[in-house]
């Protein structure tokens, strides 16, 4: 009788096992750079050919391979980083596997030289899984030299679904990025077809090397580092502040004990939190690096191990919360208005065109501040943890928080922008913006302490709903007496408000603006807040000199004076350095 059932031959178990692990030239790259990592190398150089498909060269400086082991690395399930099941709980390496080089080398044609403190070096040649030759090779230096040229020369179908050199070239750098900010302390080279595209020498700091690899100023950047000694975690984080927005997260990085992983619940909270201070559509720029015991990480779920499982997930999340949410409303600097010099050319509108960064709808503002001795380009003070002087937020004699305690109100525009002067530099408050941040953190505190301070209406105030909102609304009723709005059902489409808060205005539009959107039910008192406020503040009331500056007064006792709570900045200073710019005075 026939038998459906049939033993894979070992070259197919090879190939059908490297397409588990191998699937592009990139991952070929992380493979081998991680192993020039765990292996101690300070210097990594990368060369391709043909976007990795012809070649990819990698030599490190690292401990080498010995010639006893040159002959196992490429046997299947061959590793050096564990023995035993029970080391999966202690990993500290990025490999352990032991699948890679059996994998690659099955689909490539794959030649490796290296040399260790203890032996001369040795060559070993592999095409398509099978040994060539095993020979000393005269090596200068201690390391390791590895050829994968021809990647898939035996898999045609697989070769075909690689992508244009463009495409592969962005994920290997996509690849080979994320390891260049976590050991700054290494060096990184990168080339293609004899061009650099990327050359990073060891930095002095992390964020030192965050400014160079990934093309940023780092005076729009804060750094941290705390332990958590009872819950066995140390959070090392570099954030970008208001002034950094990107229209995609291609600069958000998140690393668990110094391995790039993706997480989708850690990354939706961090991007939670910016939203306190960033418009919608845009994103912010972060590099989080959390240590834990290994035993509380679970790196064994994914092939490529870029997805982990951790171990009381919800409490490191709260951390990262706390932590970010801190070093934004506590650190973070304010949008910034300033021009460089008319030598690069102007745009329509008069701004220069070589140093404005663009977000959609909007441009970034640098931030205003004092420079630091000998910081880049002579521009801002740094703001980091590890700092000698404790910066407080804008507590320098000519922050802009300093400027605008000592403001003078000089009029206003379109009963929209109020004008004060102070010192060289004209400041422009947004007043729609600035008292939505005032109303915000008021109401935002009365919820918290559940003291909100609220009024029985004469007549209550009927209001229809939709049948979207009726759903809301009966599913928010205990969140709407916490804002201090008490309602009852009228008839089947209608609810009367009985109380208002005394902070806000225009209550129907608040109700409804808490009735909507999916989420609303899960509101904490800061979205709660936020949404409320928006609906409330009403654009165009006339402001006299002691109204404007009595709301001057109340928005320097903000937390974060300088950003409406939807990440809209409230004020912009314009200097007299860049009047005189435009006007072509010297």
């Amino acid at each position: 009788m026939m038998t459906k059932v049939n033993i894979l031959s070992p070259d197919v178990i090879a190939k059908i096992a490297a397409g588990e692990a191998v699937d592009r030239p990139s991952a070929v790259v992380k493979e081998l750079l991680e192993n020039a990592i765990d292996a101690g190398a300070t210097s990594i150089e990368i060369n391709l050919k043909d976007a990795g498909k012809e070649l990819i060269h990698i030599k490190d400086n690292g401990s080498g391979i010995g010639r006893a082991d040159l002959e196992k690395i490429f046997q299947r399930h061959a590793t050096s980083k564990i023995t035993h099941i029970d080391d999966l709980e202690k990993l500290h390496s990025m490999g352990f596997r032991g699948e890679a080089l059996y994998s690659i080398a099955a689909v490539s044609d794959v030649t490796l030289c290296s040399r260790t403190k203890e032996e001369d070096g040795w060559q070993i040649h592999i095409r398509g899984g099978v040994r060539q030759n095993l020979e000393p090779a005269a090596l200068s230096q201690i390391g390791t030299d590895i050829k994968i040229a021809e990647l898939f020369f035996n898999t045609p179908a697989r070769r075909k679904f690689l992508k244009n050199n463009a495409s592969e070239l962005h994920q290997i750098l996509n690849v080979v990025l994320p390891y260049t900010l976590i050991y700054p302390d290494k060096r990184f080279v990168l080339n293609h077809a004899g061009r650099s595209l990327l050359d990073l020498r060891p930095a002095p700091s992390r964020l030192d090397r965050v400014a160079a690899a990934m093309n940023v100023s780092m005076n729009h950047f804060l750094e941290t580092d705390q332990e958590f000694v009872e819950e066995q975690i140390r959070v090392r984080m570099v954030l970008g502040n208001i002034n950094v927005q990107r229209p995609r997260r291609d600069l958000q990085y998140i690393f668990i004990n110094d391995r790039p992983i993706e997480s989708k619940n850690l990354s939706f909270n961090l991007n939670d939190v910016y939203k306190l201070i960033l418009p919608p559509g845009v994103y912010g720029a972060f590099i989080v690096n959390i240590t834990l015991n290994p035993a509380n990480v679970d790196v064994n779920i994914h092939p490529t191990k870029r997805e982990v499982r951790l171990k009381d997930e919800a409490r490191i999340i709260s951390i990262l919360r706390r932590m970010t949410e801190y070093q934004l409303m506590h650190k973070g600097q304010a949008k910034e208005f300033d021009s460089p010099p008319l030598a690069g050319g102007v745009r329509e509108g008069g701004l220069p065109t070589d140093q404005i960064i663009y977000a959609p709808g909007q441009f970034s503002l640098p931030l205003v501040g004092r420079a630091r001795e000998g910081g880049i380009n002579g521009n801002t003070v740094v703001y980091t943890d590890n700092s000698m002087q404790d910066f407080q937020l804008f507590g320098q004699d000519n922050s802009l928080r300093s400027k605008f305690t000592r403001a003078r109100f000089i009029g206003a525009f379109l009963q929209k922008f109020l004008l004060f002067e102070a010192d060289e530099s004209l400041l422009i408050v947004d007043q729609h913006a600035a008292q939505e941040r005032i109303m915000f953190e008021k109401f935002k505190n009365q919820i918290e302490n559940a003291q909100v301070e609220s009024q029985p209406l004469l007549t209550p105030l009927l209001i229809k709903l939709t049948p979207q909102e009726k759903i809301a609304w009966e599913e928010l009723q205990e969140k709407l007496v916490t804002a201090g709005i008490e309602t009852t059902q009228f008839d089947d489409d209608t609810i009367a408000v009985q109380t208002q808060p005394l902070l806000l205005k225009n209550i129907e539009a608040v109700v409804r603006s808490l009735l909507s959107g999916q989420e609303a039910p899960r509101m904490d008192p800061a979205s709660l807040a936020r949404r409320a406020c928006k609906a409330s503040v009403v654009a165009g009331d006339k402001l006299d000199v002691s109204q404007a500056d009595y709301q001057r007064q109340q928005l320097l006792k903000c937390q974060d004076p300088f950003t409406c709570p939807h990440g809209r900045p409230t004020l912009i200073e314009v200097t007299q350095t860049f009047l005189d710019r435009q006007f072509l005075r010297t």
